[in-house]
């Protein structure tokens, strides 16, 4: 797959514009979980938090660590469900851009989310890449994981591969040129991924 350049994408956050991504679990947060987005050249792009003693998972984006502005919303409506759905909703305009929803029976064996457009509509999924060697990372613990991301079309969209830490969580994701799923759900995949699967 080729390597996206940075882009401008009209009506976006210009950080939503880039071609890699790098996604890091923040550690020695006590409560909740906090999460930094990279460019390739160490700049934070995004920052997320996940709200602390809730019942229903809720994570909120931002541009900065600073908070100045929400970029995304992602929350599901649902109590500590396995196969749960997360809308992602635009901070910025308040609307609905769609949802992830993972394949609870399916991820136990290999990872699997289906990304939802704002109708439900399927357009596309993550899936891990190999099957054994998603059985080998539930067993063994330590086993980096990648995944990929596919459009209903079956064209390639974005690869994700967790880096070999076992002190942080860490994953980068390399996004195609002129991907044909929105850009806000493939953040919003990323920030499940370290605050979802990182702690399963």
């Amino acid at each position: 797959m080729t390597t996206a350049e940075n882009t401008t994408v009209k009506g976006l956050h210009p950080s939503f514009g880039h071609g890699k991504y790098l996604f890091r679990k923040k550690v020695l947060k006590l409560f909740g979980g906090a999460f930094h987005v990279y460019d390739e050249n160490g700049n934070v792009l995004f920052y997320s938090k996940q709200k602390a003693f809730k019942l229903k998972e809720d994570f909120r984006v931002y541009s900065d660590e600073a908070q100045t502005s929400e970029l995304l919303v992602i929350k599901t409506p649902q109590i500590l469900d396995f196969g749960a759905t997360y809308n992602v909703q635009d901070g910025t305009v308040g609307e609905v851009v769609g949802a992830m929803r993972r394949k609870g029976l399916k991820s136990i064996v290999k990872d699997e989310w289906l990304i939802l457009s704002k109708d439900g509509g399927e357009v596309g999924k993550l899936t891990e890449k190999s099957t054994g060697m998603a059985i080998l990372s539930r067993l063994v613990g330590l086993i980096p994981q990648k995944y990929v991301i596919v459009a209903k079309d079956g064209s390639e969209v974005a690869n994700i591969e967790q880096h070999f830490n076992p002190f942080v969580l860490k994953y980068t994701m390399t996004i195609s040129p002129q991907p044909k799923i929105d850009r806000r759900l493939l953040i919003a995949v990323g920030i499940l991924l370290v605050g979802i699967e990182g702690r399963q």
